[in-house]
């Protein structure tokens, strides 16, 4: 009887262990199986930024450079006005404008002016001329005093003085040949003409 019960407290203790080990094992779970692989999707890079352009400024155009000389019909123009500009007459020996001469001078000044500002490479001469009495030198001086007393004139009516140039032609150009008084006042005179254009 004694090894019957050895034989039980044997198989109660095998039975006791194998449910022991069974509980363990049944506690621990399996690992879950690994998530089934979706698809790999390829990444895509992120599109790149559309190139910032800078705002393009138009550039101003250049502006057209004013002529510096007048045109054919403008220089018809200053003829005419220069033709009716008459000389400006001197008495004898003198270089100081006299009211008929100031009269001459002032005649269309103000339109010539008004031209002359739009060209300003654009010159005159003031030419001075002197009677035959006198030496050449003397009257050389003489003549340009009368251009300079003009172009003065002219400077204070408005005309630009850089585009009023002088010479003295002293007695070299007379207008008149005879040897009385009245060919000599005809002599003495300044007279205005355009400089011939170098350009």
């Amino acid at each position: 009887m004694k090894l019957q019960r050895h034989s039980l407290i044997a198989v109660a203790a095998v039975a006791l262990l194998s449910a022991g080990c069974a509980k363990k094992q049944a506690a621990v779970a399996p690992p879950p199986p690994p998530p089934s692989a979706a698809p790999a999707v390829a990444a895509r890079p992120a599109p790149a930024p559309a190139p910032v352009r800078a705002a393009v400024t138009p550039r101003p155009a250049a502006p057209t450079p004013a002529p510096q000389y007048p045109n054919a019909a403008t220089r018809l123009r200053i003829d005419q006005l220069l033709a009716r500009i008459e000389d400006a007459y001197f008495n004898y020996n003198q270089a100081t404008l006299r009211p008929d001469a100031m009269t001459a001078l002032e005649a269309d000044s103000a339109e010539l002016r008004d031209i002359l500002k739009n060209f300003p490479n654009y010159k005159l001469t003031i030419e001075g001329h002197c009677d035959e009495r006198g030496s050449a030198e003397y009257n050389i001086a003489l003549g340009e005093k009368r251009a300079e007393a003009a172009k003065d004139y002219l400077v204070q009516v408005g005309i630009p003085g850089a585009q009023l140039n002088t010479v003295s032609y002293g007695k070299e150009r007379p207008v008149c040949t005879d040897h009385d008084e009245a060919c000599w006042q005809r002599n003495r005179r300044t007279h205005i003409a355009a400089v011939a254009e170098n350009h």
